[in-house]
């Protein structure tokens, strides 16, 4: 009996033995399989580059990164263009380009018409619009003659002589209120003079001036015209009518 158990537990070891041998050869077959595959063994870890070069890299990013972000990079930059500018500027000759536009002088252009003061009154003085003699006077008590129409009728203005063409100036500071036309005196200039004056001007051509513009006294307002046919025989001529409050008054009261 006593056989019988030994030879069994031989035989078990025998076996565990044979098993084990096995396995070791197909473990060294599998190991040089490998190795002749790769021709090297691989490292299974993550190989890290050198602790050392590694921080001095880092250290050397932050640093380019620190001179590139500077608070005076971007300040110098401007001044480099000034300089520059500065000398092509001088190279050529040409100064004004670093000097800001002249600013425009005070009183001038559009502003300076609208800032015109129209102050007329009765001790004003009004120059003449043109020169010439005066063909039929005011007259708005009586009747007077006139000639082209051969008929006595009261005379609201001054008929004062002009050659065709001659310039016809602003007898006064004045606001254009309107230009027109009728039959009897042509081409007309309407003048407010300020306080309740105003004038107006017929018998013209060529008008230089505009509704709502401001004129200073003796600034042209255009050309004597030919005469209408009211006035055919007493030849061309300014119909020059003055009024205060919309009343007629007497322009040789105000003229120099």
């Amino acid at each position: 009996m006593k056989e019988k158990l030994n030879q069994m537990f031989k035989d078990k070891v025998f076996l565990v033995m044979l098993v084990l041998g096995l396995l070791t050869i197909v473990a060294a077959a599998g190991v040089v399989t490998m190795r002749n595959g790769s021709g090297q063994e691989q490292n299974p870890y993550v190989e890290m580059p050198n602790q050392q070069e590694f921080l001095a890299e880092i250290s050397e990013t932050e640093s380019q990164a620190m001179v590139a972000g500077e608070s005076n990079a971007t300040s110098a930059a401007p001044n480099t263009n000034e300089e520059s500018n500065k000398s092509q500027a001088e190279a050529s000759g040409n100064s004004s380009a670093l000097e800001e536009p002249a600013a425009a002088p005070a009183g001038t252009g559009l502003d300076a018409a609208t800032a015109l003061m129209l102050n007329f009154s009765d001790s004003s003085k009004m120059i003449w619009p043109v020169r010439g003699n005066v063909i039929m006077d005011y007259n708005m008590e009586s009747t007077i003659y006139f000639p082209t129409l051969d008929q006595y009728k009261c005379n609201p203005a001054l008929v004062i002589q002009g050659e065709v063409s001659a310039p016809v100036y602003a007898p006064a500071n004045a606001k254009v209120l309107a230009t027109g036309f009728n039959e009897e005196i042509g081409n007309y200039l309407t003048l407010d003079l300020g306080n309740n004056y105003s004038a107006i001007c017929g018998q013209l051509k060529e008008i230089t001036v505009v509704e709502g513009e401001y004129l200073e006294q003796g600034k042209l307002m255009g050309y004597v015209a030919e005469p209408t046919k009211y006035y055919s025989i007493e030849g061309s001529n300014v119909f020059l009518e003055l009024m205060y409050q919309d009343k007629t008054v007497d322009p040789l009261d105000y003229l120099e």
